[in-house]
């Protein structure tokens, strides 16, 4: 074939393909816009975790309140046998999700949340009457500098840990419902002694906008080592008068609106 002609058809292929190129990626740029996890705008995803001796379904209220305001609400299961078998559980969740997250901690569960709020899905970290450990704190070493009111932990031959059932609503629940809190003391979830003196290298609240709630009537962690908390991270804080430890349960409507607070503020 003639010279000229193979220049030609060249050139037809290069101008086609020109074109294909032009129409098809900006579509893939336009696609990969929308499903960056990184973009701004409003943060739906909520995560909720649990704390030691309890499961999920307490935060039942404040799910509902959240799910009705159009949140996307998921919680963890964590099986309290291990700090970083529960950690592994919270990031297992947050893999799961498609774009950014506000992760919400009660109890023990901040200790968790300290450690998985790494994950480059969390924007904020919400700590509703929880611990926010430091780099060489343990649950263990700040309850002897901040004592609480409660003697009801009792430990297992296999070292877990709970709450004497007799104690629980008086220590744990005393603004919930009497039926309420003594069902709960006997559908206790044994934890592993181990969590409490875990130890955490990277504490999430030092690199992402925090927010907490005191609870200023708990038994299971002193309000002023919550304070503590609360003023060390810098973050954006409640304190709810008469609040047990079970806050995110008799005060559901305060917590919702803290973790909305939390989602509009960090989508910003």
């Amino acid at each position: 074939m003639p010279t000229r002609q193979l220049r030609a058809i060249a050139a037809r292929t290069a101008t086609a393909g020109a074109l294909l190129a032009a129409a098809v990626f900006p579509a893939l740029s336009a696609h990969a816009a929308t499903t960056d996890s990184s973009a701004s705008g409003p943060i739906k995803n909520i995560v909720l975790v649990h704390g030691a001796f309890v499961g999920g379904a307490g935060w039942r209220p404040v799910y509902d309140l959240l799910v009705k305001d159009g949140y996307h609400v998921t919680l963890v299961q964590e099986p309290l046998t291990s700090f970083q078998e529960d950690v592994t559980a919270t990031k297992r969740v947050l893999d799961g999700l498609d774009g950014p997250a506000v992760l919400v901690g009660h109890s023990y569960g901040g200790a968790i949340i300290t450690e998985a709020g790494n994950d480059a899905h969390v924007k904020a970290l919400v700590y509703i009457a929880a611990h926010a450990l430091d780099v060489g704190e343990t649950e263990a070493s700040n309850g002897k500098k901040f004592p609480n009111l409660t003697k009801a932990v009792v430990k297992t031959p296999d070292n877990y840990l709970y709450l004497n059932p007799k104690d629980y609503p008086a220590d744990f629940a005393a603004d919930l419902p009497r039926a309420q809190a003594e069902f709960e003391a006997n559908a206790q979830m044994p934890t592993a002694a181990s969590v409490f003196t875990a130890l955490i290298p990277d504490p999430a609240w030092k690199t992402k906008p925090s927010w907490y709630m005191v609870a200023k009537a708990d038994r299971i962690i002193n309000p002023d080592l919550e304070r503590m908390y609360a003023a060390r991270a810098h973050a954006h804080t409640v304190e709810i008068e008469g609040a047990s430890h079970s806050v995110y349960e008799s005060h559901p409507q305060a917590v919702a609106r803290l973790i909305e607070e939390a989602a509009t503020a960090a989508g910003k």
